[in-house]
């Protein structure tokens, strides 16, 4: 099967695809961009083409290789990630969308500080900003390692590698040129093409069948080693704790992603934020149904055996483009590994964005320079840091191959649900929370959340851990959400109540409570 791919198709649409979304990010670039136009494209998009950009964010490597690989394999366990990912979008319709809008100005720290001290709260959203975006990173750079390789027919960790730094060169190149609008459009573009492209391969797949998914299912657990278990829960998660943890994690961690949280202030109004989610919402539940048919497609025509092979490129992560390849030649992988290609970029200029939004505007302008710095200087601290992370996430890349990229963003997942949700939650409905709850929360969430995955199954102990020759897994579930979540919504209790609240907060969470659920006063303020 490896064989009948050809490097010589693959490169020629790979070339076309960066060589048209480039184009697009030179042609709505401004070299002399302000603060918000960098960081949230003058706030000029409206709530269905912010929504389509939304999808486009979310809709990872995770989602499309990582997902279409784990059902391939692991069959219903798999789908849990389709399902999570999915559901987790009323939480950021019902609670967090709108609010943050029209409270925030840029970033979750903006929300954070409103009525908080300032210094330290932003502090700790910056670091919990950027250890979400970093793990999230991780995951996109390890698709794309094993996406390319298997492209280009490449054999051996070098080459591997060398393509994990060939995307993070890209990215640099889309976020440093284009900022929030450059990378918007190269998201709606991407977003379009992936939900057309799995839509035509799905029924394609279905098409093979007469249209008759439970034939599908037939020839999945005929060539499943594990026969009907395909179909039931426990084959990937026999333990029931650690299926509720990841199912936890992925629910509650999309309202906390800072990449997600930072697209609602490009829309003009809470009104148009709302109805970006309403829209995501849509186009990303038509594609996570369209999973549960190519993850089962390439489980009964490529076979789990061939994607857990050691010797095939990308593993079970390339089961979306060995589909293709099966049913329709190497004209037809090239298009879908182009389109999984387009939808790792579109990721990770998205994460790197805020990342670097997050370190110039929270840390650099807001506490190394006490709000006195220049937009045009901020721009470029932010630029300037684009590189950093684009380097940090090359080597985090290169670490983490061979992991399945939805198992590596459920990680990313538990420390938003963790750090992140619970700050965001009280101080947008809980008057009496103060900058001790916040930082309790926010910084023992992280800790508790990172502690635990160091000592998880994911990272010693396996033959599938990332440090398969090391052991120190002490704790037992692989995703640490079901522990360290509650640890950071109690901890924001416990240090609220032993620390004294800020002089003015009852005006302040007046205030804030007043612009939250009716939005007077957010559109001046967000301009400022």
């Amino acid at each position: 099967m490896i064989d009948q791919i050809n490097p010589v198709i693959n490169m020629i649409v790979f070339a076309l695809f960066v060589a048209f979304t480039l184009f697009i990010v030179f042609r709505v670039s401004r070299q002399k961009a302000s603060a918000a136009e960098f960081y949230a494209g003058n706030r000029s998009f409206t709530g269905p083409q912010n929504g389509i950009a939304i999808a486009g964010d979310y809709l990872s490597a995770a989602s499309f290789l990582g997902i279409c690989g784990a059902i391939a394999v692991a069959g219903y366990d798999g789908f849990l990630y389709s399902i999570g990912f999915l559901v987790a979008w009323l939480v950021a319709l019902l609670l967090v969308a709108e609010l943050l809008r029209n409270t925030g100005k840029f970033t979750m720290a903006d929300v954070l500080s409103f009525r908080l001290n300032q210094r330290p709260v932003r502090m700790a959203a910056s670091l919990t900003t950027l250890a979400v975006c970093f793990f999230y990173l991780i995951a996109q750079m390890s698709g794309a390692g094993g996406l390319v390789a298997l492209l280009l027919g490449l054999e051996g960790g070098v080459a591997t590698a060398a393509t994990v730094a060939v995307v993070g060169v890209l990215m640099i190149v889309y976020v440093i040129v284009g900022g929030m609008k450059g990378t918007t459009w190269v998201q709606i573009i991407k977003a379009v093409l992936l939900v057309i492209g799995v839509g035509i391969l799905a029924l394609i797949v279905l098409g093979k069948y007469g249209f008759d998914f439970s034939a599908i299912l037939d020839d999945a657990v005929a060539l499943s080693p594990h026969g009907e278990a395909v179909l039931s829960p426990g084959l990937k998660y026999p333990n029931p704790i650690d299926f509720l943890s990841l199912g936890l994690a992925l629910v509650l961690g999309t309202a906390g992603l800072p990449h997600v949280l930072m697209r609602f202030y490009t829309v003009p109004t809470g009104k148009e934020a709302r109805r970006s989610v309403v829209w995501a919402i849509w186009i990303i539940g038509s594609f996570y149904v369209l999973t549960l048919v190519l993850g089962y497609g390439a489980a009964a025509l490529v076979g789990p055996e061939v994607l857990q092979d050691p010797t095939t490129p990308g593993g079970e992560n390339a089961a979306a483009p060995l589909l293709a390849l099966v049913i329709g030649g190497p004209v037809l992988m090239a298009i879908v590994s182009a389109i999984a290609f387009a939808t790792i970029l579109a990721v990770v200029a998205g994460l790197a964005i805020t990342a670097a939004t997050s370190f110039a505007h929270d840390i650099y302008a807001s506490v190394i320079k006490n709000g006195t710095v220049q937009p045009d200087e901020e721009v470029k601290v932010a630029r300037a840091t684009v590189v950093v992370i684009g380097v940090l996430a090359i080597i985090g890349g290169i670490v983490a191959l061979g992991q399945n990229v939805a198992f590596l963003v459920a990680l990313a997942f538990a420390v938003a649900a963790s750090a992140n949700l619970p700050t965001i939650l009280y101080s947008l409905f809980w008057r009496r929370f103060n900058t001790g709850g916040a930082l309790f929360s926010m910084l023992g969430g992280l800790a508790s959340c990172l502690i635990l995955i160091v000592l998880s199954p994911a990272v010693s102990g396996h033959e599938k851990s990332m440090f398969p020759t090391l052991d120190f897994d002490l704790f037992p579930l692989s995703n640490p959400g079901i522990v360290s979540i509650p640890i950071g919504f109690a901890l924001g209790i416990i240090g609220t109540l032993l620390t004294a609240p800020e002089p003015d907060h009852e005006e302040k969470a007046a205030e804030m409570e007043v612009r939250a659920f009716t939005g007077a006063g957010a559109e001046a303020a967000s301009d400022h």
